[in-house]
């Protein structure tokens, strides 16, 4: 088959629209309509489907969808390293992906250790939630993700190796004037009749898991859309939150953190892909444990 048509298709999938992807791929829109059509005879099921504001995939053209980013996304790679093997030199940005709390200190702190060792290196930082980071090692958008196992927890996949960090503490973060800012480990039970705010499934799960087990329940009435709005939405006194330990060193100062008794617990690991590793991800990984450590 012909991976230019299977890159016209993932386009189309990612802009939901075929004029954008025309536009993007410097086609004509007849043209990317041809192809999506003749790869859909050649495969026998339709791939797409029309709807309000554009078109999407089907069930099969999702299916189609995943494999052919694989596949394109490691052609590119094949392609890097013949150029690279030709050159006489690697020289491959080292691409890493962490958890939103954990891109905000532990694993910048990590690459500049690896940068003070080994001189310059191009790299970049991307944060993600951990199933949509290894995803992007499986896809290989990422040689090396630093996640954790909060619900729903992390797949055991073999397209993968997993190493443990170790374990994060889970804290509660209250507004400066909170009448428990600074009281030291807090029983869950004292926060009985707060509101909370959450910004992903899997501290709320954490949360929820927590509180139940003291016999109370979390009263999460607010939702962030992401870290920031979370800490955002403590700030001013909306609510209080669960955030994970290690992000305590990066908190703005209108917020403070306080320990729970007996605290919730998630397991920090950092993945690779078994395919093609990166000559610097091992150097990181020796890096990120020493910080753990």
């Amino acid at each position: 088959m012909d991976l230019t048509v299977w890159r016209t298709f993932v386009t189309v999938c990612r802009l939901g629209s075929l004029s954008a992807a025309a536009a993007e791929l410097h086609h004509t829109q007849s043209a990317v309509s041809r192809q999506i059509a003749g790869l859909e005879r050649q495969l026998g099921v339709p791939l797409m489907e029309r709807h309000a504001r554009g078109v999407r995939p089907t069930p099969a053209g999702e299916v189609f969808r995943s494999h052919a980013l694989a596949t394109l996304n490691e052609a590119d790679r094949a392609m890097r390293a013949v150029r690279e093997a030709g050159d006489g030199a690697f020289n491959r940005p080292l691409a890493v992906g962490a958890t939103p709390s954990l891109a905000a200190g532990i694993v910048p702190e990590a690459i500049r250790s690896l940068l003070e060792r080994t001189g310059s290196m191009r790299w970049s930082l991307l944060p993600g939630l951990s199933a949509q980071l290894h995803n992007r090692v499986i896809a290989g958008d990422l040689d090396l993700a630093v996640v954790t196992d909060a619900p729903p927890g992390l797949p055991n996949d073999p397209r993968v190796e997993r190493r443990f960090l170790g374990l994060d503490d889970m804290v509660v973060v209250l507004p400066v004037g909170h009448p428990q800012a600074g009281r030291g480990p807090v029983d869950i039970r004292t926060l009985a009749d707060q509101t909370w705010v959450e910004d992903n499934d899997g501290s709320a799960a954490l949360l929820r898991r927590h509180a139940a087990r003291a016999g109370v329940s979390a009263r999460i009435d607010l939702t962030a859309a992401d870290l920031l709005g979370k800490l955002a939405l403590v700030a001013t006194g909306h609510a209080i939150a669960l955030i994970p330990g290690v992000l305590t060193r990066a908190l703005r100062t209108d917020v403070t953190a306080v320990a729970l008794a007996d605290p919730p617990t998630r397991g920090i690991y950092a993945i690779t892909p078994r395919r093609d590793p990166h000559p610097s991800a091992t150097p990181l990984l020796e890096q990120l444990a020493t910080a753990f450590t």
